[in-house]
């Protein structure tokens, strides 16, 4: 990989991004025999020392995820690479770069190219098998705890208020609904279309997805990690968040809700 710091003689946020593209780009280009379909997620790593890292942030657009992914897909469009519309984008920061990851000597960064399971391998997950819970932490809800069951979840909108009329004229249940009550005022920074979550059997994940009231300007939508205790910001209704044990949701920094698997 060319070396984009060798010119400057120092680390810089449009070098970093750069060499991030050209380190995905090189991935990518594995994926020419027709593999490209099954690509289902690119997870990036970051693990930068402490004193980079608001270079590595600035870098990757601040956690604007679906800009970085526009620009991952206009490198797979310009190989022909056909890859899936779902396809995920993930990016972490972390104290290590995990095992088991693709690394680059260019940056402290790795890549995972998580591809589709064979129906077979698919089958074998078991859905039924993974339950999880949502415990209310901050923030009034109609429940203090929301169980989480792969087999039967679908789609769980979050919001405030059970039932809302959208612009359509259309109505959307909260299943894990706020109340608007004077009594619950800090509600009140709760969207009535905040989130909402989805069981993706592909890659066994309960999936957060931000719903247009939980993306600026509006409000805010984020995931406090449960292990390394970075903070993820939801910036586009289009990218899911695959929730890990410990995560913590952020709703509008008025209400937290404690996600915890559990997986027989």
């Amino acid at each position: 990989m060319f070396d984009f710091f060798k010119k400057s003689g120092k680390l810089d946020a449009k070098g970093i991004r750069e060499a991030v593209l050209q380190f995905i780009k090189e991935e990518l280009q594995q994926l020419d025999g027709g593999e490209g379909s099954s690509l289902q997620t690119i997870s990036v790593y970051l693990a930068p020392d402490e004193d980079e890292r608001f270079l590595y942030e600035a870098a990757l657009y601040n956690g604007d995820l679906e800009r970085l992914r526009e620009d991952v897909q206009r490198i797979a469009d310009n190989f022909a690479l056909d890859l899936p519309l779902s396809w995920q984008l993930t990016l972490n920061f972390e104290q290590e770069l995990p095992a088991g990851t693709l690394r680059t000597n260019e940056l402290k960064a790795a890549l995972k190219l998580i591809m589709s399971a064979a129906p077979e391998a698919a089958a074998s997950l078991i859905p039924h098998a993974y339950n999880a819970s949502l415990t209310v932490l901050k923030g009034k809800a109609e429940r203090d705890v929301y169980p989480l069951k792969a087999a039967e979840t679908k789609r769980l909108n979050i919001g405030r208020e059970v039932q809302i009329q959208a612009n359509d004229g259309s109505f959307r249940i909260n299943h894990i609904a706020f109340p608007e009550d004077p009594a619950f005022e800090s509600n009140k920074y709760i969207s009535r279309q905040h989130a909402h979550i989805e069981w993706d059997s592909s890659s066994a994940s309960f999936r957060l997805f931000a719903d247009e009231g939980g993306v600026p300007p509006g409000n805010k939508t984020k995931i406090r990690n449960g292990q390394d205790e970075s903070v993820y910001k939801l910036n586009s209704t289009q990218v899911g968040y695959p929730l890990k044990d410990d995560d913590q949701i952020i709703l509008g920094d008025a209400a937290i809700l404690q996600f915890t698997l559990d997986i027989n």
